[in-house]
């Protein structure tokens, strides 16, 4: 990060609450009907939306990264659409945060604050208000993936593990159904959240079944032979969002790699304590949002600070990295992965010659 971006972003987050509160304040003045539109709980979803507009926005600006907004921008055009609320009140409400930091930031932080918000504007018009299935038919196990999620979804959690448990007795190859069915149908769960079409509480009820299924093919998972070394998995503190993480760690443990699976929410020197106390030799790292990226690269710093694992390889991978694919090298990893079974590749690539060695 260069020191123009990393000052913009840290001024975006320091001030992120005064500048909720000035643009939601602005924005009602300039459209009066919105009071009468969304009333005064419609004036507090505007505000928690401020905070994640300025939150997005402050970790694209210190990744250096348009795609990242554009994609915010994205998503949040979808989400809208879906509660009823059409594009012209998201392109309004950046019109606002435009004016809003013009009068808040200094000249030179306004500037580039605003050029993202430009971009961000400008591809508004040309993103989808709908967002494609993640199962599509014809996939593999796209029918196999269809039936569980469907299951998952009317709370029948033991006929969902009976089709899982089924497939693999029938020769379906547990990585497959990890890759195919868990990795599908959690992203499906999250689309169909953002889409407005499932609770909050739905979503969890079907990640937390997964994880619980999961761990019914353990003696799948944990019977291969360890021909390589040890990964340690985990989420950076403050996010929530650990299943990714875990089929990772799962993915690794079936490719003969030993693996340490730490969970949501880890505060950075118990990772740092885990991997040295393990002696890992590579430490994978899942963020889910984009906001998370910040706290990636800051357990990064932490672990390249300490002499014992200068030759720990780190791997991060999540829907940011996905979005944009050079993020990684700009955070300081070492690689990165678009799923478990593309990890798992490119740790064996990182660690080829210290294995072979």
């Amino acid at each position: 990060m260069n020191a123009l971006n990393r000052q913009v972003s840290e001024a975006l987050k320091n001030q992120s609450a005064a500048l909720a509160t000035h643009m939601v304040a602005r924005e009602f003045d300039r459209h009066p009907e919105l009071e009468q539109r969304y009333g005064k709980i419609g004036r507090e979803k505007c505000l928690q939306d401020a905070g994640y507009h300025l939150a997005y926005l402050a970790q694209a600006i210190a990744a250096d990264s348009t795609d990242l907004f554009i994609d915010y921008i994205g998503a949040a055009k979808f989400m809208l659409a879906k509660r009823g609320i059409p594009a012209t009140d998201l392109a309004n409400m950046i019109e606002t945060m435009k004016a809003s930091l013009e009068q808040e930031l200094p000249t030179e932080l306004n500037l580039l604050a605003c050029g993202y918000l430009n971009i961000g504007l400008a591809q508004l018009p040309r993103l989808p208000e709908d967002l494609p299935s993640y199962i599509v038919e014809g996939a593999p196990l796209a029918t196999l993936a269809n039936e569980y999620l469907q299951a998952l979804l009317r709370g029948e959690r033991q006929v969902a593990c009976k089709l899982v448990l089924d497939a693999v007795q029938q020769s379906t190859a547990v990585r497959d159904v990890y890759l195919h069915v868990f990795q599908r149908t959690q992203y499906e769960v999250g689309r169909l959240w953002q889409a407005n079409q499932i609770s909050v509480a739905q979503e969890h009820y079907c990640s937390a079944a997964t994880q619980l299924i999961m761990s019914q093919l353990y003696p799948h998972v944990f019977g291969s032979v360890k021909t390589h070394g040890t990964l340690v998995g985990t989420c950076v503190s403050g996010d929530l969002h650990e299943i990714g993480v875990r089929i990772l760690c799962d993915f690794f443990e079936m490719q003969g790699w030993h693996s340490h699976y730490l969970g949501a929410n880890v505060p950075s020197p118990s990772v740092i304590q885990t991997v040295l106390q393990l002696k890992a030799d590579v430490l994978a790292i899942s963020a889910t949002i984009t906001y998370h990226v910040d706290a990636v690269e800051k357990l990064i710093a932490a672990l390249r600070s300490t002499p014992e694992c200068g030759n720990v390889k780190v791997l991060v991978g999540g829907y940011p990295f996905k979005v944009a694919p050079n993020l990684w090298r700009t955070i300081g990893a070492d690689g990165s992965a678009n799923d478990a079974e593309g990890a798992v590749i490119e740790a064996n690539r990182l660690t080829w010659q210290s294995f072979s060695a």
